[in-house]
């Protein structure tokens, strides 16, 4: 079992570099959000299946990838098409918005999390994000 405090405290890369995923135009808007936010360790830009098409972080892209997948589940189970939602751990906030056509954006903030910059960031990211799907 994974120690998660150890695992979203410590940066993956013995170089302190940051795991390349930025490969698009999403990606470039999502790191805006997470660059924006004092904290964040990450966003993401994802379909309705979970699947991300693009994002940005300091930790893992395989655990990215997987925590951004899951958070994707959570959005489609919940009822009512919720604007955003935001779950709150002990060492670790995330937020998910929906973006359009099931799309959403995620951003994952390390306690205590500036939830009010937070949400500020990602929904300005949800807005260019859209933009840029047209």
């Amino acid at each position: 079992m994974t120690d998660v405090k150890s695992t979203w405290r410590v940066p993956r890369s013995s170089e302190g570099t940051i795991p390349p995923l930025m490969r698009s135009a999403f990606g470039a808007i999502v790191k805006r959000a997470v660059k924006d936010t004092p904290g964040a360790i990450g966003g993401a830009f994802a379909d309705s299946q979970g699947e991300m098409i693009d994002g940005f972080t300091t930790r893992d892209p395989t655990d990215w990838a997987i925590l951004t997948a899951h958070y994707g589940v959570v959005l489609r189970l919940l009822h009512a098409g919720p604007e955003y939602f935001i779950a709150q751990h002990d060492v670790l906030s995330v937020i998910v918005h929906s973006v359009d056509g099931g799309y959403y954006a995620l951003l994952a903030v390390i306690e205590p999390a500036p939830i009010q910059q937070a949400l500020i960031s990602l929904r300005e990211a949800a807005r260019l994000l859209r933009q840029e799907m047209l």
